[in-house]
């Protein structure tokens, strides 16, 4: 049976969006009835979703979403990514102002059905939270790349990017009364990486090779993927990946400039947030690459 999935992405910046959005159009598990775009020049982004997209031979809805953050400066303002669009095919229009309501009307078409996966700075969904209240209670789960939990990890910071790009967003979509809501943070996605010449030797074929192309810009400043959001997105569908545990965001913080958007979590049986504290990295891996084996 199918995952109805919804997924907001700030695609464009970091590549593992792109390689998460590739995983799940390829998917045969995953029915993906959208996509919103997040943070700087989000209709670029949109059209960076369209190319994967047209490479996959799929006609998803695409809608562009916030800039801005909330309350804070952009921190994210340009896709540099979106350089790569002349050697691909994508759309160009896309509809103007509408991702919440897209998203708000898609959840109340499929109430208990759909999950929200966010790989990108939490603006539209916290928009979508605040416009419209019972739409927490008609998801079937959120999941998320977004924070640092644990702290076991002392080579990895205790904040991360999506949670600091719009920390007010953050704290407004964690507070949210949800009735799963499972995140993979920085400290667990950041075990599972590969160089620059590994990718370029594997992501060979349909649309990996757009997906490799995007890439070009990654790795102009650094010579690693980590597969932040496809880590993320590969749980979806796979919960042996990831061990989680449940516990409860109690803070957001919002105060200090040294560590905005750091989400402070505590362990407990009957918390509502499930938190990934260890990966197969194996299993992982496996995992991601089977679904282009097989289309």
């Amino acid at each position: 049976m199918s995952e109805k999935i919804l997924l907001d992405t700030d695609i464009g910046s970091d590549i593992d969006d792109a390689v998460a959005l590739a995983y799940l159009l390829v998917n045969p598990a995953c029915e993906l009835l959208g996509i919103t775009t997040v943070t700087g020049q989000a209709k670029e982004r949109a059209m960076l979703a369209s190319a994967l997209c047209i490479a996959a031979g799929s006609d998803i809805p695409i809608y562009p979403g916030a800039e801005e953050p909330l309350l804070t400066t952009q921190a994210q303002p340009l896709a540099p990514q979106a350089r790569a669009l002349a050697n691909w095919d994508h759309r160009t229009a896309f509809p103007e102002g509408e991702a919440v309501e897209f998203l708000r009307q898609t959840i109340r078409r499929y109430p208990g059905e759909i999950t929200l996966f966010t790989i990108g700075p939490l603006t539209n969904i916290a928009l979508l939270f605040k416009t419209d209240r019972e739409i927490p209670h008609l998801l079937k789960r959120i999941v998320s790349m977004c924070g640092a939990f644990t702290n076991r990890f002392t080579d990895t910071s205790t904040v991360e990017w999506n949670a600091v790009v719009d920390p007010h967003a953050t704290a407004i979509v964690y507070k949210s009364d949800i009735a799963v809501h499972r995140s993979v943070g920085i400290e667990v996605t950041s075990q599972v990486t590969m160089p620059s010449a590994d990718v370029r030797k594997r992501f060979t074929g349909g649309i990996l090779e757009t997906v490799l192309d995007f890439s070009e810009a990654w790795f102009e400043q650094r010579d690693l993927l980590t597969f932040h959001d496809p880590l993320a997105a590969v749980t979806l569908f796979h919960d042996d990946v990831c061990t989680f545990e449940r516990g409860t965001v109690l803070d957001v913080e919002l105060k200090s400039d040294w560590v905005k958007g750091q989400t402070f979590w505590v362990p407990a049986d009957n918390g509502r947030h499930e938190v990934a504290v260890a990966v197969d990295s194996r299993k992982f891996f496996s995992a991601y690459f089977s679904v282009f084996q097989v289309n």
